[in-house]
């Protein structure tokens, strides 16, 4: 028997690119047939743009999925999955669109699988608005492996708008069984870093942007590194991590043209003020991240300062799909407990194929 369709409107809260990634990964994993409509209507720029797009061949590709509505521009895609398939995959999107973003879309489906999936993709692996790759790794995927995510990456060309061009690989392993995340308390402070990531600019913005760290955080030199890196475009990005015994955070920024050294740096080292000055565990950003795998995967807790639409928006979507699957509750002013009923889905209970696929948007 085919299962009822579900309507997803992507102009319910923040109305962006997020509704349709989580509806994706959702969608394969319970093998749920979807039709999100309104696509992006809360940006300037409604409907799918290559990143977008990507997301949605790529999801196809891993799960044999039956797609209408997945071209340029398009405001709505019917989306009906079929059987995951683990398997090696190339995925580029053709401009400096976020990676991470795609890969995001297509781990949890991965991890489903049978067996081992190689992954490369090619695109912006530092973008605004978007998780940068050692956000990825550092951060998200390294929170996840309490859950029972084990991917192994590695970074070959850093990509910086607006040509893109990077490229990295992934290894995803199959999710056999995991742990609940429990995250309420940060733990003690283990260690800290401000790190430049810089690609054919003068070195002065990484060093402004650094001393800028030293001025208003009073690090110490040995806290600094600035590092060289390869890419078809200029570009540059100020990434701050705090290391504690239970959990890490990291707070970045990318630099803008026309935008002093000192204000970017700004950016990240508010960020980091904010979260150092509340009782929070799990930062804005991380917490969008790990909604969805927690809803599929162990579940957990955790305890984060902003409740931002973005985030709002990703638990109304989950909900959608999961019946009360999150669930918050905000303990003092601007902190909130969010917790998760995970399904535990593994690759056990999951029937794949194998596949090989190379896709270029």
């Amino acid at each position: 028997m085919k299962r009822k369709v579900l309507v997803i409107d992507g102009s319910q809260g923040e109305g962006g690119g997020q509704i349709l990634r989580s509806s994706l990964s959702l969608a394969m994993c319970l093998g749920q047939p979807v039709k999100i409509k309104n696509i992006r209507a809360g940006r300037k720029k409604s409907g799918l743009l290559r990143q977008h797009l990507t997301c949605v061949r790529a999801a196809k590709e891993v799960c044999d999925a039956e797609v209408s509505g997945d071209e340029l521009c398009s405001d709505y895609i019917e989306f009906t999955p079929g059987k995951i398939k683990h398997g090696d995959y190339r995925f580029a999107v053709g401009t400096a669109g976020s990676t991470s973003l795609v890969f995001q879309t297509i781990l949890p489906a991965l991890l489903l699988g049978k067996g081992m999936s190689n992954i490369e993709l090619e695109g912006g692996t530092h973008n605004q608005q978007a998780p940068s790759f050692e956000f990825l790794t550092a951060c998200f995927l390294k929170t996840l492996e309490i859950l029972g995510v084990k991917a192994n990456t590695e970074l070959q060309r850093y990509g910086f708008y607006p040509n893109g061009g990077g490229q990295w690989t992934a290894q995803v392993h199959p999710r056999i069984s995991g742990q609940r995340l429990k995250l309420l308390e940060r733990g003690e402070p283990v260690a800290r870093s401000a790190t430049t990531f810089t690609a054919k600019i003068p070195q002065h913005v990484s060093q402004r942007e650094l001393k800028q760290v030293v001025r208003k955080l009073k690090w110490k030199e040995q806290d600094l590194r600035e590092i060289l890196v390869d890419s078809f475009s200029p570009g540059n990005i100020i990434s701050l991590k705090l290391e504690f015994t239970n959990c890490v955070e990291i707070f970045e920024a990318v630099a803008q043209r026309n935008i002093r050294a000192e204000t970017i740096a700004g950016t990240a080292i508010n960020a980091l003020k904010r979260y150092r000055n509340s009782s929070a565990v799990v930062g804005e950003y991380l917490a969008d991240q790990l909604l969805l795998p927690m809803a599929l995967f162990s579940g957990g807790s955790f305890i984060t300062h902003e409740m931002s639409q973005h985030v709002a928006t990703n638990i109304a979507v989950i909900n959608q799909f999961i019946d009360s699957a999150i669930q918050t509750s905000e303990i003092e002013s601007d902190t909130y407990k969010i917790e998760v009923q995970g399904l535990n889905l593994n690759s056990d209970g999951i029937k794949t194929e194998v596949q090989k696929s190379d896709l270029i948007v």
